[in-house]
């Protein structure tokens, strides 16, 4: 009777044992930030700045995916599977006016989703009239500056943030 009983009770514990909750090993990860820049059109119509913006997304994908693979590199292992994905919007800025060095984007706007910053339009603003007049003296004979040619160039920027796993 003692040695059923004892059997009965190493039988529970057992039961006991592989019911009992097991916390599992966390999933080593690393997060990057993915970034891109590629051209656009001054004036692009929505559905061009759209796939340019997807351009710059995928483009934004694989300078982070490199990132990760180097940091896992260095770190030791190996890059895994992605966990997350998280678009982080863009930006658009043109360049090329003589006077301010920027000109303003004219096209459509891309959905640069819910974490969009603005279109960034910087503006010179004019330097401050001078006031008085030029002291007397010699007066020298002014050249005519060359001129730089003025092509706008407009650029997208996209960003995407990337967690992957480590194995």
């Amino acid at each position: 009777m003692v040695v059923l009983a004892g059997l009965v009770a190493a039988n529970m514990l057992g039961v006991a044992a592989a019911e009992a909750p097991t916390t599992p090993t966390p999933v080593r990860t690393v997060s990057v930030e993915g970034v891109a820049t590629v051209p656009i059109a001054q004036e692009a119509n929505r559905a061009t700045a759209t796939a340019v913006y997807r351009e710059g997304m995928a483009a934004a994908l694989a300078d982070g995916q490199s990132k990760a693979e180097f940091l896992t590199g260095k770190a030791g292992g190996t890059l895994g599977s992605v966990q997350s994905i998280v678009e982080g919007g863009g930006f658009i800025n043109c360049t090329g006016n003589e006077e301010s060095g920027y000109v303003e984007y004219k096209g459509e706007q891309p959905d640069f989703g819910s974490s969009a910053q603005s279109v960034s339009v910087l503006r010179a603003t004019a330097p401050a009239a001078r006031s008085g007049s030029k002291p007397a003296g010699k007066r020298r004979k002014k050249h005519p500056a060359a001129k730089k040619a003025s092509v706008a160039g407009c650029t997208l920027s996209a960003q995407v943030a990337l967690v992957y796993a480590i194995n």
